[in-house]
């Protein structure tokens, strides 16, 4: 019997290039599946909220994960099924609800909160710890009214702790000549709880403005915390917009006050939380999230766009004069702590 050659579906060859493509597509769909997975049990292990389920559960995703790379014939449908897996995870996780009650750290038990009345401020537990060590304080919160129409500057504190491309911000406002008041952004953790970076891109720790006096907030870093290295620098915004700013850290404060937010190591953390309320006025135009994600370099950015006072001097020359930690330990426990940390300062 003869065959027709017409009537033979013969399908052509994949060229180098298409078989080329499809390796890099399979590579980095599986790449991308990979990550996921690693989320997913990563997720598991850290937020399953009760600890004697967190192993076995992370085990029996890996399990499955493993059971269906094994049976599953087609690569496209393990990958599909490994994705479906991701997204329950994902839903579950993006259920989890923070909450203002736990039994909270002494130095993050209260939350700040504000009662405005046109240029009347009132902040309700502000912080301002009597410190014998880091970890040894007492009388921490307090009350404390301020005048709008007073604030006169804003100065930014860069906290070093040895990585070249991380910072902790703060940010500091001047009402008259010598009172101060600052805002630190940080997670909120529970008695016995300790800051981890990697449970610090999952949902460990709530979200919360510390409002403090400089006396607790830079105090705390340079003269408890060691290796910690705080740059103070003075910022060029004009009364008005500290004004505005000030305002947009009030009504934070009073929104987290009834509706608690998660404090996330990339998304809801020092300078992207105010990044773009706060980094967009400071620095226009607006830096890229890439460089306030990464803000160890942020100061040198501020620095480039003329948004710091320098007084003429260079970036390095400048980042080594405003370095306070001996200043700040040779004021100590001086109810002056603030005008002494500013002597000898750029633009004071």
């Amino acid at each position: 019997m003869k065959v027709d050659p017409k009537a033979v579906n013969l399908q052509p060859a994949p060229t180098p290039m298409l078989r080329a493509l499809r390796t890099i597509a399979l590579t980095v769909t599986w790449l991308v599946v990979t990550l996921l997975t690693l989320w997913a049990l990563a997720a598991l292990y850290i937020d399953v909220r009760i600890p004697a389920l967190r192993i076995p559960l992370t085990l029996l995703y890996a399990l499955g994960v493993a059971a269906v790379l094994a049976k599953s014939e087609r690569r496209t449908k393990a990958a599909a099924l490994c994705s479906v897996g991701f997204c329950v995870v994902l839903a579950w996780w993006l259920g989890l609800r923070p909450s203002n009650e736990g039994a909270w750290r002494p130095d993050t038990d209260h939350t700040a909160w504000a009662e405005i009345n046109g240029n009347h401020v009132m902040i309700h537990n502000l912080r301002n710890c009597d410190y014998q060590t880091e970890r040894d304080y007492m009388n921490c919160w307090g009350d404390r009214t301020v005048d709008l129409s007073q604030i006169r500057a804003v100065d930014l504190f860069f906290i070093n702790w040895g990585l070249r491309w991380m910072d902790h911000t703060i940010a500091s406002f001047q009402f008259g000549d010598s009172e101060h008041i600052a805002f630190s952004v940080e997670p909120r953790s529970k008695i016995g709880q300790a800051y981890s970076g990697l449970r610090g891109f999952f949902r460990e720790y709530e979200l919360i403005f510390v409002a403090a006096d400089e006396r607790d907030v830079i105090r705390l870093r340079t003269n408890y915390r060691k290796d910690e290295a705080v740059y103070m620098y003075r910022t060029l915004i004009q009364p008005q917009e500290a004004r505005d700013i000030f305002l947009t850290y009030l009504n934070y404060l009073n929104q987290l006050k009834d509706h608690p937010q998660w404090y996330n190591a990339l998304t809801r953390n020092c300078t992207t939380t105010m990044g773009r309320e706060i980094l967009g006025d400071v620095s226009r135009p607006r830096p890229s999230y890439f460089s306030i994600l990464l803000n160890g370099s942020l100061d040198e950015l501020l620095y480039s766009r003329g948004r710091l006072a320098t007084g003429g001097l260079p970036f390095p020359e400048l980042k080594q004069r405003e370095h306070i930690n001996a200043a700040a330990r040779a004021a100590d426990q001086s109810p002056d702590f603030s005008a002494l940390i500013r002597v000898g300062r750029i633009a004071y």
